[in-house]
């Protein structure tokens, strides 16, 4: 894994300024560097070596040196493609995955990219036209970043790389703000920082002459095969699982596994016997530490296994150092945990897998269960479930209520995705500036256009998979990973694994017995029933408790006071809320963290005009 950055266009003290844009990600990649320069761009690299340790520094060239490449990521299948290069005519001087993409380029173009298994973020240059070629991988499992600044193009793996840039004028992006308080993240392509986006997942852009032209090469589309039986669909996943498995496992160094009591993470590490997992937890009790249960797997399957408890002050002193390098605000508190088990995987393994991506390739969160919920309501017509649900709105909340509301609206009104916090109006009546507040479902209506002929869970697996999994579970993930040094490898979110679960019928995705339905039965074959069907936790981290704590509801309050926040909320709301959930009134924790989150964030990346205030990193 790695990291690159780059720029165009010349500038006063451009060697100064692709080291500086290279060395803020060297967390990325502390095991080496690289550069490329000509009088036209400026390419920068930094390395954590997996593959060929001794032959994979980049930047790399083709035979004739006309085409550079700086890559982050890894190619599962490079050795097949390799030896259709080598027949090809190429002559390879490195055995790394980097060298066959620069000849695959070469060889088939943009038409190179659906050939590739794998993750990446890479940038090939062409000396003799002056374009660069950038691409993302399938599902958006490693970053890229860029803008244009006079023309010219700025890009890399991280925000704090252009930032570097001494021509960017860095800029608070007020739409950001907007699409976070709904989502607790930034909705992509937009970053907090203005003019600055993230190329999407699934696309690849062309730059040259000044102009960018991107494409999407790759949609994450459903075609259930209704004639598929259960066992059938079972083998079907057990089978390329277990392939998934073999190709991310391809390394020179040694690979562990992060390993939790639900079954995606157990799952992979059922493939890992003798060698090392990681699992971390906090010390108030099973809802929030799934040590127990981890350790108990561990022993029935034969792994090494590692273990750490978070303490309370170790969890709110590491919240800056998350958000730095997080680049943006992610309000979901699991990050910090991420951050914590790959600390602790980082000191035995270079490499980690991970089970982000089996609940939105084969419907694994529990409100995927609602329309089905909602069906026996459905016979009655909607204008009148319409009629009802306003109703409800306005009693008090009695059991039954919620279902009522949720019958009386359409599910593209109702599901914004996993995250949900505020809404238009909530929006309003929080923010200083009232007019920046839209509607969330704005974001999400491209998405469902695009798929209107799918049942209702399809929708928002497909809406999750494009929205939550890439500005959540995927960020996170990265940079989580990435701030310790360590690769994280996603082997549910492989393109062979989702040719399979594309097919997988709905019913057997969700149905009344579980979710996860057909995955958890070829779980199964390798591991305890009560594994195999446990009931979803996530990452629970105890921010509910720690906010009726004195200690920490203090810490809150005074963020809540300060002139960041005055700047931005109204903040006789934003206490209210904090001493509302403090009294036991109500739970308004996650309303009070996201906002937490984000002028933690804020104070660090503009709490300065001239700098970053970069946190303690050590």
């Amino acid at each position: 894994m790695c990291g690159i950055c780059g720029f165009t266009g010349q500038i006063v003290d451009r060697n100064e300024t692709i080291k500086n844009m290279t060395d803020v990600i060297t967390h990325r990649g502390p095991d080496s560097d690289g550069l490329f320069q000509d009088d036209y761009i400026s390419m920068g690299f930094r390395r954590l070596s997996i593959i060929d340790l001794d032959g994979g520094t980049q930047p790399i060239y083709n035979e004739d040196k006309s085409l550079v490449i700086t890559f982050n990521g890894e190619i599962y299948n490079y050795k097949i493609l390799r030896e259709q290069l080598i027949k090809a005519g190429h002559k390879f001087y490195t055995d790394t995955d980097s060298e066959v993409l620069i000849h695959g380029f070469e060889e088939w173009g943009e038409e190179m990219l659906p050939k590739l298994r794998g993750m990446f973020g890479f940038a090939i240059y062409n000396k003799n036209d002056g374009s660069l070629f950038i691409a993302r991988d399938f599902f958006g499992i490693k970053p890229m970043h860029y803008t244009l600044i006079d023309g010219n193009l700025v890009y890399g793996s991280e925000i704090k790389s252009i930032l570097q840039h001494p021509d960017f004028k860095k800029e608070f992006n007020e739409k950001a703000l907007d699409s976070y308080l709904s989502f607790q993240y930034v909705v992509p392509p937009e970053t907090f920082f203005k003019n600055v986006y993230c190329l999407l997942p699934g696309h690849y852009m062309w730059f040259k002459d000044g102009k960018i032209t991107t494409t999407r090469y790759f949609e994450p589309t459903f075609e259930p095969d209704e004639t598929l039986t259960e066992e059938k669909a079972v083998d079907a996943i057990a089978d390329v699982f277990e392939d998934s498995i073999k190709a991310h496992k391809i390394a020179d160094v040694e690979v562990g596994c992060f390993l939790s009591s639900g079954v995606d993470s157990s799952y992979v590490s059922t493939y890992f016997a003798d060698q090392k997992t990681f699992t971390v937890g906090f010390d108030f009790g099973e809802k929030y530490n799934e040590i127990s249960w981890a350790q108990e797997l561990s022993k029935e399957i034969g792994v090494e296994h590692h273990t750490k408890i978070i303490g309370s002050e170790e969890f709110w002193s590491t919240v800056p150092k998350v958000q730095y390098y997080m680049d943006q605000p992610l309000a979901d508190p699991s990050c910090i945990a991420l951050y914590f088990v790959s600390n602790l995987a980082s000191q035995y393994v270079k490499v980690v897998l991970s089970g982000e991506g089996a609940d939105e390739l084969f419907g694994g969160y529990t409100c995927y269960n609602v329309p089905r919920s909602l069906k026996p309501y459905s016979i009655v017509p909607f204008p009148i479930r319409r009629a009802i649900g306003k109703l409800a709105e306005k009693f008090p909340k009695v059991k039954g209520r919620a279902y009522l509301m949720r019958g009386g609206k359409r599910l593209e009104e109702r599901f914004i995705g996993n995250a949900f916090m505020y809404d238009k109006k909530q929006k309003q009546a929080l923010l200083k500036k009232p007019e920046i507040a839209t509607d969330p479902q704005n974001l999400c209506k491209p998405y469902y256009d695009r798929v209107k002929d799918y049942d209702d869970i399809t929708k928002m697996q497909y809406l999750d998979i494009n929205l939550w999994m890439t500005g959540d579970i995927l960020l996170k993930a990265d940079r989580m990973s990435m701030a310790n040094s360590l690769e994280l490898r996603v082997p549910f979110l492989d393109k062979e694994v989702f040719n399979v679960a594309r097919t997988i019928p709905t019913h057997l995705r969700v149905n009344g017995e579980n979710t996860k339905y057909a995955m958890r039965k070829a779980a199964r074959r390798r591991m305890p029933e009560k594994s195999a069907q446990k009931r979803k936790l996530g990452f629970p981290v105890p921010t509910r408790v720690w906010l009726k704590d004195e200690k920490y509801y203090n810490v809150v309050k005074k963020a809540f006071k300060s002139a960041t926040a005055e700047k931005f909320f109204n903040t006789d709301i934003l206490v209210s809320w904090l001493d509302g959930h403090f009294q036991g009134k109500a739970d308004n924790s996650r309303k009070v963290w996201t906002v937490y989150v984000f002028l933690v964030w804020y104070n660090i990346y503009f709490g300065d005009d001239d700098k970053i205030n970069t946190p303690n990193l050590d």
